[in-house]
């Protein structure tokens, strides 16, 4: 019986640092409490211009959250330019206003009140066209169209996950970090948001997923822990992904790029 119980502590203990990402995070974060009035919200420069763009694009972003939610985690949205469009469709959640599903035009690249955005996906020319087709009917059908939770979800990354799931087009693994995106619609099981695997979930509060693209995820109480063994790297809750290659990229160029250390989905 002690054996059993001394393996029970020290894997509680290990949970309980790993489960620490957030705490460190936030102690060792210099961000001043700024008004959302006075963060920036500028353009990135990282989305190509309407103007000198004639192709379909449809871009996936995520950036740390507002104020001390981003201690914990991102914030996610889609951004679509039909072909020949003049402007870009931003879509995204929000916890203010009376519908929480908004899609405006706008710039797609813009921080989120001073937080920089990070690319997660980008498609161009038929594969776009064909994902904005697709995209448009599923927001409409999206279940949590006037409720926002910032935790467990549904919030802006359930919403996120929601839409990659129903659109073929959008492979992509969206971070650990992004709290929400595991608040399943349709019962416990379902696939993983980039479609590569399969994940359980009670209601965004506890669950596990394997999949190719996003590896394997522990959650607990929201916070997830992982590896990405395509990736090389570890998801740590608060922090991210810590690793050698960047698992946002195109992996075709892999062989190509330098192995560097990068955590990928810090600020």
């Amino acid at each position: 019986m002690i054996r059993p119980l001394r393996w029970l502590i020290r894997t509680t203990l290990f949970l309980l640092v790993l489960l620490a990402g957030p705490a460190l995070i936030a102690a060792c974060s210099s961000q001043p409490g700024q008004s959302w009035r006075d963060t920036d919200r500028t353009s990135a420069g990282i989305a190509p211009l309407p103007a000198q763009t004639e192709e379909a694009v449809v871009q996936v972003y995520g950036a740390r959250a507002y104020n001390w939610r981003g201690h914990f985690a991102v914030h996610t949205w889609i951004a679509t330019k039909d072909r020949g469009a003049s402007t870009y469709v931003v879509h995204d959640v929000t916890g203010w206003g009376y519908q929480a599903v908004r899609s405006r035009p706008g710039a797609p690249d813009n921080a989120w009140y001073g937080n920089p955005p990070m690319l997660l996906a980008d498609l161009r020319g038929k594969q776009a066209e064909s994902a904005i087709t697709n995209i448009g009917s599923v927001i409409a059908a999206y279940p949590y169209p006037n409720e926002y939770n910032a935790w467990p979800g549904p919030n802006s990354n359930t919403f996120v996950a929601w839409v990659i799931r129903q659109v073929p087009e959008l492979d992509v693994a969206l971070p650990n970090i992004a709290i929400g995106k595991d608040y399943l619609a349709d019962g416990v099981f379902a696939k993983a948001p980039s479609g590569s695997g399969y994940q359980f979930s009670l209601n965004g509060y506890f669950g596990l997923m394997a999949s190719v693209r996003e590896g394997v995820e522990l959650n607990i109480l929201g916070l997830n822990i992982g590896i990405d063994p395509l990736a090389l790297a570890i998801k740590l809750p608060g922090i991210g992904h810590i690793g050698l290659r960047d698992p946002w990229m195109d992996r075709s160029t892999w062989s190509e790029t330098p192995i560097v250390e990068r955590v990928s989905d810090a600020n």
